[in-house]
């Protein structure tokens, strides 16, 4: 509590002129972020670059944490055996699972069916409800790289609430108290 009592007194005694270069500095921080993301988005084609492996379904290819590079070129054509990131109908979480079968339609559109490696059954189950196959639309991503349990932290941070709260207060302290 002292160190908050502190922080909250350093920032009584800032002049108008430290208090906004201090949120200008923050804005700075948060924008250059926004900006590496959707720039990541545009290299890439996809409109998630990065995410990050949050179950074992796909062990041992990937564990529970792994951080995936995406990328999702529209002409590149889809194969059997890729590793795909695929969002579906009614969830928002999308999936990282393997292509195990592949149709090519008559109009060159293609449907696939996915399976995650350490799961016994295919897809199908966690597909919208009628849905027995996806499209390419329904893909997000595929998977081009990965760092191996660099994830953890999101997913610490969504199973644990109050440690995210402390971790971005923590950041926030930092950043104000680490003036020039």
């Amino acid at each position: 509590m002292d160190t908050i009592a502190a922080w909250f007194d350093d920032v009584r005694r800032m002049n108008k002129r430290q208090l906004y270069y201090q949120v200008l500095n923050f804005g700075m921080i948060v924008s250059s972020a926004l900006m590496i993301w959707k720039g990541l988005m545009v290299v890439t084609g996809s409109e998630s670059p990065i995410v990050v492996v949050l179950s074992g379904s796909m062990e041992p290819a990937f564990q529970r944490g792994d951080l995936l590079f995406l990328t999702n070129y529209k002409e590149d054509p889809i194969r059997v055996g890729e590793i795909v990131v695929f969002k579906v109908k009614g969830r928002e979480i999308p999936i990282v699972h393997r292509v195990i079968k592949l149709h090519e339609k008559d109009d060159g559109s293609i449907i696939f069916l996915t399976k995650g490696d350490n799961n016994s059954v295919d897809d199908r189950g966690l597909y919208a409800p009628g849905q027995l196959w996806l499209q390419k639309k329904d893909v997000v991503g595929r998977a081009r790289g990965f760092l191996p349990y660099v994830g953890m932290v999101t997913i610490i941070m969504n199973d644990y609430p109050k440690f995210k709260y402390f971790v971005l207060a923590s950041l926030g302290l930092f950043v104000l108290l680490h003036r020039e």
